[in-house]
């Protein structure tokens, strides 16, 4: 039984990772959201509140699980917020709060989860990318660009990790229905070619069930219905 953070866990993908995997492993939600406790309860896991944008905030939450719960053993970043729009469109404030939360929410959980992971030099890190984080698209250059960064982490972790036995995996889902466009106030309807987001979460329950010495270091999904 695996002890498995999960940001951005209380609504849409995160939610549903967390429901796949609930039950045989410690699941621990992250959120900012007031009711991610209510829905940890739900889910019958654990429930934090934590800004992944703030690092102290980071800091002691993860202190908080290795002291409450035992070793982080499998860090999954999924929180994410969408933009999307012409570059002279969007606000400042608004582009700055993209890449805190998609970028450097990712940086913040991995840097403090993996010195435990380190001491015991174990551990497994999961970021949810995106396709977005491999392409370009008109109207994307701030969303694409946030994901391009995470891209850009994962891959140079993979580098500064190896000799280790700490796994790192980038995930680039395509088009998925969640909440994710309608947090952002994109009240899109087009989800027939979507990918199923439980799909995600069944392919990372298998690749948690691998023999520790088996490493996927990148893996893409998507819906193929044309």
């Amino acid at each position: 039984m695996n002890n498995i953070v999960i940001t951005g866990g209380s609504e849409g993908l995160g939610k549903v990772i967390a429901a796949r995997l609930a039950g045989e492993n410690n699941v621990i939600i992250l959120d900012i959201k007031k009711d991610s406790l209510k829905v940890a309860e739900e889910l019958g896991c654990k429930g934090k509140i934590c800004d992944v944008t703030k690092p102290d905030e980071v800091k002691k939450t993860i202190l908080e699980i290795e002291q409450e719960i035992g070793q982080i053993d499998v860090l999954i970043n999924n929180a994410g917020i969408w933009i999307q729009g012409k570059l002279e469109d969007l606000s400042d404030e608004k582009a700055r709060e993209v890449f805190e939360v998609n970028a450097l929410g990712t940086i913040y959980m991995t840097k403090y989860a993996l010195p435990a992971m380190k001491k015991r030099n174990s551990g497994t890190i999961i970021n949810i990318v995106s396709t977005a984080g491999v392409t370009a698209k008109q109207e994307r250059t701030i969303y694409n660009s946030s994901k391009w960064a995470m891209t850009g982490f994962t891959k140079c972790l993979q580098e500064e990790l190896k000799g280790t036995n700490i796994r790192v995996m980038g995930m680039y889902p395509g088009f998925m229905k969640t909440s994710l466009f309608k947090n952002a106030g994109d009240d899109r309807s087009d989800f027939d070619k979507s990918l199923d987001p439980d799909e995600l979460a069944k392919t990372i329950k298998f690749i948690l069930s691998l023999d520790d010495t088996t490493s996927v270091t990148e893996l893409a999904i998507r819906n193929i219905k044309h």
